[in-house]
């Protein structure tokens, strides 16, 4: 962090954290009514209850076959619902062979913020109404009218009204962000915002946000050195754009020619920003909660370092630590397990060889593998209890890394819970990243002959 010259970030979900529950309980809500008056939906969906654990981060709509997938990092298909209703195995094979998936293709869209958590429980809602008769449209024109109908809930007044308006229920406060924010001024750093939102909203959320908690300054127009309001992101790190200046008191926008490294601005691309600001990508830091917009788009395009948001993740840490236990005793389990199938493959090798094995040894070691299947099975259930009740963790699918994990560990620097978490290490911290070991290394580690 030492060689951090300048740090940016993202709004929503990063410099301002939201209650998710209540955010997205508020935009299901808001999206069923408009499908029902703007794109004729049948009005009973406006009364639907929001189910905030039908759906997590990184899933997957399947457009195709109406299906809410969780996927491994191998492209997988590890659980599938359609509409409320779990696949079975012999379901889910029949539809997905088992093959990975190309995550590419148009019939998948994913869902990659917490913003798409109502997206997903509203499409598997109205998936299941389809099931069940009502007259509803595709499951392809499905998933892009709730698309755009939340899209327009954020675009127009609808949603930050109500936030504004009862920030307290919607906006949660954390006063070590403007602690963090001081400190790392102090420190000589630069601070910049790039937010998608635009610059009335940022204003006075910001204000709410930020200024309460200051000691040394006296609003967060002080501390920051550049704000780019409706940056369009990930538009932004991708094609070259005109910058707008935006009068800080007024909200009035003018055309810019000049040098973009300090003030308020609307619009434009990271090229001439990064150009202007006369830094190298590797001194340049930015967080966000986005993993494509803030992060992956980022990592394509230009150098800088970037940190990723999972606010999801705040809960789920919780739940790993009280499953330990559980963990640490299916860890156990499955090396039992494994010596078990070692002996069961020796006695079949040596009887393939023409040696005479007693089929009661075998069958002895078959019925303790067994029990050992039955306890492990138990213990898993006993595992599952601490997380999501129908997905699990949000970086595992099953007992491989998620598709979304592997994108959080390829493109993102580091990640945190909530950008907070910062203010416990100094602005001087070297993260480092952990040493993987791969299995021929751990075979050479016990002492294995491969």
């Amino acid at each position: 962090m030492k060689h951090i010259k300048i740090i940016g970030f993202d709004m929503d979900y990063t410099l301002v954290r939201y209650h998710t529950e209540e955010f997205e309980k508020l935009t299901h809500q808001l999206a069923a009514q408009r499908l029902v008056d703007q794109f004729d939906y049948p009005k009973t969906i406006a009364n639907l209850e929001f189910d905030f654990n039908r759906a997590i981060v990184g899933l997957i709509i399947d457009i195709r076959n109406g299906n809410l997938l969780q996927v491994s990092r191998h492209g997988k298909v590890k659980i599938a619902f359609h509409g409320l209703k779990q696949l079975d195995y012999h379901q889910q094979k029949e539809i997905y062979q088992e093959m990975a998936i190309d995550l590419r293709s148009p019939d998948f869209k994913s869902l990659d913020t917490s913003f798409a958590i109502s997206n997903g429980v509203l499409f598997s809602q109205l998936v299941q109404l389809k099931s069940e008769g009502v007259e509803i449209p595709a499951y392809h024109q499905i998933a892009d009218d709730v698309n755009h109908c939340i899209d327009l809930l954020h675009q127009d007044d609808s949603i930050k009204s109500r936030i504004i308006g009862n920030i307290e229920k919607y906006v949660v406060s954390d006063p070590d962000v403007s602690k963090m924010l001081e400190r790392y001024v102090d420190y000589g750093k630069k601070l910049m915002i790039i937010t998608n939102s635009d610059y009335e909203y940022s204003r006075k959320l910001l204000d709410l946000a930020i200024n309460p908690h200051l000691k040394k300054f006296k609003t967060w127009q002080d501390l920051f050195d550049l704000v780019i309001t409706f940056a369009d992101k990930p538009r932004f790190f991708e094609r070259k754009g005109r910058f707008l200046k935006i009068d800080p008191e007024t909200g009035l926008m003018s055309n810019h020619e000049g040098k973009v490294d300090k003030g308020i601005y609307q619009g434009g691309w990271f090229g001439k920003l990064q150009a202007d600001l006369g830094y190298s990508g590797s001194e340049i830091l930015y967080l966000g909660d986005h993993i494509y917009g803030d992060v992956v788009s980022i990592k394509k395009t230009c150098n800088w370092r970037t940190a990723l948001v999972l606010g999801d993740l705040e809960s789920e840490i919780q739940g790993l630590v009280k499953a330990a236990p559980i963990q640490q005793a299916i860890e156990k389990l499955m090396k039992e397990k494994q010596i078990l199938e070692i002996e069961i493959n020796k006695l079949d090798t040596r009887r393939y060889e023409g040696e005479k094995i007693p089929s009661k040894d075998i069958n002895k070691l078959f019925e303790k593998m067994d029990k050992l299947n039955s306890v492990i099975s138990e213990r898993l259930k006993e595992y599952k209890v601490f997380f999501n009740p129908y997905w699990g963790e949000i970086l595992r699918a099953g007992y491989d890394e998620s598709r979304y994990a592997e994108q959080v560990e390829k493109y993102a620097c580091i990640y945190m819970t909530k950008v907070s978490d910062l203010y416990k290490y100094s602005p001087k911290t070297y993260f480092r990243p952990y040493h993987r070991t791969m299995p021929h290394e751990e075979s050479a580690l016990q002492g294995e002959i491969i």
